[in-house]
C-alpha cells in the first residue's frame, strides 16, 4: 500500500494566524479572559484544547450581561458583520480582530460596492459563518447563491457585484457566474476564492486521479473539507471523511494499493499524523519480506526499543572516539537507561497534553507492561554501571535522580516556572547532555578519568547529534507545542530561526570530527563518523511534514542517524583490521 499526503493539507493562512493570535494572548502574563465569537475553527478537538489554555469559545452574546473586567473577544477567521462589532464593543469587550486578510478583502469590497448602489451576489453556504459576515456589509442589497438556479429566481438588478465565499467551489463559482452574467451582462465580478482553496482543490483532483481511494480529514462542519470530499468522488474515487484516526477501523482500506490523504483548513497537524500513522500500521498485510521488516522497524520507533538502540551505537562510537577498550557493558547501560527515561519521561508527561503521539495508542494499552519493564530496565542500568566501577555507578544515579527532578514541581510557588522542564527551550539541552553523559562520560570515568581532546570530541558529538535530532523532532511538533503551551525552542524563536541554529550547529560537528584525527584528538574513526553529519543535512530536507511522511517513520528517520554512528563504528572497526585481530 502507498500512503501519498497532500502538500497543501492543513491549516491555511487565515486559520494559522486566528490560532497564532489566541496563542500568543494565551502566553502572556495577565492577559485576563479571552473568549472567541464562535467556535475558532471547525475543529472539535482543536477547540476543546484552547478551552484548556483558558480560550473559550461564545455561542450568543447574549450569554454576558456585561463582559468581565479586561475580558477580549477574538473575532474569528470568518469574520463578523459590522452590527455584531458594535454589539461586541457594547458588552465592553476588548477586540481581537483575527479576520483572514483574505476575507476582510471580500468585506471590503462588498462595502464599497453596497455604497455605490449595487446588488451584491455571494456564492456560497447560506449558512456559513463567513457568508453572514459578508452579509452584514452588504445590507439590504446582499442575496445568497447556493447554486446558478438561484440566479434565475433574482429580479431584475440595475447593477450587480458578485462575490464568493473565499472556500467555495471553483466550479461551482465558475457555473454561477456564467448563469449570472447570461441574465446581467454588465455585472461586476471578482475572483474572490482564496488562493488556497484554488491549491487545495487542484490537488485533491490530481491526488484523487492518481490513487485508488482519498481520506479526507477535518470537521464534519467544515465547509471546505466537505468540498474536498465532494470532488474526490467527482473524479469517481471512493472518499471517506473523517474527524480522526479512530474512524479509520470502521473503514476497508486494505483493498486500495494506493491511498491519498487530505485534510481541511482547519485540520491541525497532530490529527494528520494520527491518521498518516494509523495508515502506516495497516501496511503491508499482503506484502513481501521488505515490508515486513519495514512493519518491525516502525514498531521499535513505536515502542522506543529504536532510541534504545540507538544510544547503544552511540556508545560503541563515543567509546571508540576516545580510543578506551570495547566494553559491552556500557553499550547496555547507556540502551537500558535511555529506554528507562524515555518510556517513563512519556508516562510523567502524558497528563500535560491529550494530544495524542504515534505512541500514544500502545502505551494506553500496556501501560503497565511499559511501566514495568522502564523501572526494570532503570535497576539493571544502575547494576550495570554498578558493575563498571564507582564512578559510573554515582554518574548514572546522579543523571537518573536529575531526569525525576526535572519533571517535578521544585521551584517556588509564584514562579512563572514549577519545574525545570517549564523552562524554555530547557528539553532539548538536557536530553543531550543525558545522552552524552551516559554514552561518552561512563566508560570515561570506569578507565581513570582523566581529562582529554578526545572525552570532550565524544560529549560533544554525541550532545550535538541528539540536541539536533530533538530540535527537528520539535519542529514537527510545533502545532501541537503551541497549542498546549510547551514552549520548546521552535515555539520560542520559530522554524527558520530554529533550522538556521541547528544548521550551524551541524557544521560545528562537521568541523569538529574533520579536525579531530589530523590534531591527534581521537582515532581515524572522526572520519568514518562524518556520515552521521552528511545524514542530517538529508533529514533537514525532510523536516517539513509535507514529505508526505508519517509522525513514525519522520521520527525513525532522525533516530537514524544514531544507528549510522554505530555502523560507521563498525566499519570503521573492520577496515582497521581490528576485528580480523
Amino acid at each position: 500500500m502507498g500512503i501519498k499526503l497532500a502538500k497543501t493539507a492543513g491549516f491555511c493562512m487565515g486559520v494559522k494566524r486566528a490560532v497564532d493570535v489566541v496563542l500568543d494572548m494565551a502566553g502572556k502574563k495577565n492577559a485576563g479572559a479571552i473568549y472567541t465569537y464562535g467556535p475558532l475553527i471547525h475543529n472539535p478537538q482543536t477547540v476543546e484544547l484552547l478551552r484548556k489554555r483558558g480560550i473559550v469559545p461564545v455561542r450568543s452574546l447574549d450569554e454576558f450581561d456585561q463582559a468581565p473586567p479586561g475580558a477580549a473577544m477574538v473575532i474569528r477567521a470568518h469574520g463578523i458583520s459590522l452590527v455584531e462589532r458594535r454589539k461586541i464593543r457594547e458588552k465592553g469587550f476588548r477586540i481581537i480582530d483575527a479576520t483572514c486578510p483574505k476575507v476582510a478583502h471580500v468585506q471590503a469590497i462588498i462595502r464599497k460596492h453596497a455604497a455605490r448602489g449595487f446588488a451584491i451576489l455571494i456564492a456560497g453556504d447560506r449558512e456559513h459563518p463567513e457568508v453572514n459576515g459578508l452579509l452584514g456589509f452588504a445590507g439590504e442589497a446582499g442575496m445568497v447563491l447556493s447554486g446558478s438556479d438561484d440566479v434565475d429566481r433574482l429580479p431584475e438588478l440595475p447593477k450587480v457585484c458578485v462575490v464568493a465565499q473565499t472556500t467555495q467551489s471553483l466550479e461551482e463559482y465558475a457555473a454561477i457566474v456564467r448563469r449570472v452574467k447570461e441574465r446581467f451582462p454588465e455585472a461586476v465580478v471578482f475572483d474572490t476564492i482564496c488562493d488556497s482553496t484554488e491549491t487545495r482543490q487542484t490537488e485533491i483532483k490530481a491526488l484523487a486521479a492518481e490513487t485508488d481511494a482519498v481520506i479526507i480529514i477535518g470537521g464534519r462542519n467544515s465547509a471546505n473539507t466537505r468540498r474536498l470530499a465532494e470532488l474526490a468522488t467527482l473524479q469517481g474515487k471512493p472518499a471517506f471523511h473523517i474527524e480522526a484516526s479512530n474512524e479509520l477501523q470502521t473503514i476497508e482500506i486494505e483493498p486500495y494499493r494506493r491511498i491519498g490523504v487530505s485534510a481541511g483548513a482547519s485540520t491541525p497537524n497532530w490529527i494528520i499524523d494520527r491518521v498518516m500513522d494509523h495508515l502506516t500500521g495497516r501496511m503491508g498485510k499482503r506484502e513481501e519480506f521488505l515490508r515486513r521488516l519495514f512493519k518491525i522497524w516502525v514498531f521499535a520507533v513505536r515502542t522506543d526499543l529504536y532510541s534504545a538502540i540507538g544510544a547503544g551505537c552511540l556508545s560503541l562510537a563515543a567509546m571508540l572516539l576516545q580510543e578506551l577498550p570495547v566494553n559491552p557493558l556500557h553499550i547496555l547501560t547507556s540502551s537500558l537507561y535511555v529506554y528507562a527515561m524515555h518510556v517513563l519521561n512519556r508516562f510523567i508527561n502524558r497528563k500535560a497534553s491529550s494530544i495524542s503521539s504515534f505512541r500514544e495508542e500502545s502505551y494506553l494499552l500496556h501501560e503497565k507492561i511499559y511501566i514495568t519493564i522502564a523501572l526494570f530496565s532503570m535497576i539493571l542500568a544502575l547494576g550495570a554501571s554498578l558493575i563498571a566501577g564507582p564512578g559510573p555507578f554515582i554518574l548514572l544515579f546522579i543523571i537518573s535522580v536529575a531526569g525525576v527532578l526535572y519533571n517535578t514541581p521544585v521551584l517556588p510557588a509564584g514562579w512563572r516556572f514549577q519545574s525545570l522542564k517549564d523552562i524554555p527551550g530547557s528539553k532539548n539541552i538536557s536530553t543531550a547532555i543525558a545522552w552524552a553523559s551516559v554514552t561518552a562520560l561512563l566508560p570515561w570515568l570506569e578507565t581513570g578519568p582523566k581529562l582529554a581532546p578526545g572525552v570532550m570530541t565524544a560529549f560533544f558529538f554525541v550532545a550535538g547529534l541528539v540536541f539536533i535530532r530533538s530540535a527537528l523532532s520539535d519542529i514537527l511538533d510545533i502545532q501541537s507545542d503551541r497549542l498546549i503551551g510547551r514552549e520548546t525552542i521552535p515555539v520560542l524563536i520559530g522554524e527558520k530561526k530554529t533550522l538556521a541554529l541547528l544548521e550551524g550547529v551541524s557544521v560545528l560537528l562537521f568541523l569538529l570530527l574533520f579536525a579531530a584525527y589530523p590534531a591527534g584528538w581521537t582515532t581515524s574513526i572522526s572520519f568514518f563518523l562524518l556520515t552521521c553529519v552528511f545524514y542530517i543535512w538529508i533529514c533537514f530536507k525532510l523536516y517539513d511534514r509535507r514529505s508526505g511522511f508519517s509522525g513514525v517513520v519522520l521520527e525513525g528517520l532522525l533516530e537514524s542517524g544514531y544507528v549510522i554512528a554505530g555502523i560507521g563504528a563498525l566499519l570503521w572497526l573492520w577496515a582497521t583490521g581490528i576485528f580480523a585481530a
